[in-house]
């Protein structure tokens, strides 16, 4: 699944709030290859999303709204959705324009009417998927365009093929995670152990335990670490950034062996040294192969002198003064439309108004 276009409303902390996943016109020499549909290379589509904000901007919110939307596609079931509506007396709505395999423009409309006594009943929820052919020429704006007339054929959700996606967020490096889908690909037992005695170079060797199934054994000087259906057992011993490499060895290994379609990593390299995650990130980005996408969250302003295009950097926005739109989206190539611009000086002066406020801070120190 490819995310072309996501508009979200009273859901999370999220109100008239719109993101675009799409730009207008081919960049050349750029860095990231195929970023269009196969055969139809008027159609573009952002394949890297790196998003950027200060705390609370909304950054792990976006991903975890996107995963309950395509959890939807499962089942067919609104109640997730339901749940975090944020002001249970007004509307809420998710607009969602998506690419699979096939060359179709899909959108997802959903809209939750307010409950009675505040209980949500079916008669609540409005769901339409519309679809519209993309052909040769077109771009994502015609083939919204169609959409928006209104008069486009509807489809049901267990018609659709989604393909796979994966989520990846900080705290899962301490969570249980089963990674047997891809124990057997030949790649990943040397990605992980490269990954991991990068991270750590105490760690001699990681080797595969034949007589359990999913279950690899990390070789330091003194002693040895089980890994088990991607639980370390004893977790004191490594560092929060060498586990994190369990979660970065996967995303790898399942993009080289073409496991999932979309990928959201929200500060997966929280606790890892800025060399080595642009160095991940500039393999990911290598690996991601047609009609595959990257959403990427962080902090790591070294991102952003990494030679990517402008238009794959977002930067998110809190302002608790509007009322209308408290997190509003920013796109870098909307303020740098050279290609000598800096987008790394254009954040440091605060270009983009996204800088945290410290005043508050301060104030710490006149007591």
């Amino acid at each position: 699944m490819i995310i072309m276009d996501i508009k979200v409303d009273n859901l999370y902390a999220f109100k008239n709030f719109h993101i675009n996943m799409s730009y207008p016109k081919k960049i050349v020499d750029s860095t990231i290859t195929g970023e269009h549909l196969p055969d139809r290379p008027n159609f573009r589509y952002k394949k890297v999303n790196i998003i950027m904000g200060g705390n609370a901007t909304g950054k792990t919110s976006l991903g975890k709204l996107l995963m309950l939307f395509m959890n939807y596609f499962k089942d067919g079931n609104y109640q997730h959705l339901i749940n975090i509506i944020n002001d249970r007396t007004e509307k809420a709505s998710l607009t969602v324009d998506f690419v699979t395999a096939r060359n179709v423009l899909y959108r997802f409309y959903m809209q939750i009417s307010p409950g009675e006594d505040g209980n949500y009943r079916e008669k609540n929820v409005h769901t339409h998927i519309t679809y519209t052919n993309i052909t040769k020429k077109d771009r994502y704006e015609t083939c919204a365009a169609r959409l928006d007339e209104g008069t486009a054929p509807e489809t049901s959700y267990n018609q659709i093929n989604t393909n796979g996606w994966y989520f990846s967020y900080p705290q899962d490096v301490w969570k249980n995670k089963t990674y047997s889908s891809i124990e057997n690909d030949p790649h990943y037992l040397f990605i992980l152990e490269q990954i991991l005695k990068t991270l750590d170079p105490s760690i001699k060797k990681v080797i595969k335990v034949e007589e359990v199934e999913n279950t690899y054994a990390i070789i330091l000087h003194n002693h040895s670490l089980i890994i088990k259906d991607g639980m370390i057992a004893d977790t004191e011993i490594l560092s929060s950034g060498t586990k994190a490499g369990l979660d970065i060895s996967y995303i790898i290994a399942s993009l080289i062996c073409d496991k999932h379609d979309l990928y959201y990593c929200d500060e997966l390299f929280s606790y890892v040294n800025s060399d080595i995650e642009k160095a991940c990130l500039s393999i990911i980005i290598d690996k991601l192969a047609e009609r595959k996408q990257l959403f990427f969250t962080t902090h790591n302003t070294d991102i952003l002198d990494m030679q990517l295009p402008k238009h794959s950097f977002v930067f998110l926005k809190k302002d608790i003064e509007n009322s209308d739109m408290p997190i509003s989206c920013i796109n870098a190539s909307d303020f740098l439309k050279r290609s000598t611009d800096s987008l790394k000086h254009a954040v440091e002066n605060d270009l983009f108004s996204t800088a945290p406020e410290l005043h508050r801070l301060y104030e710490i120190a006149d007591l």
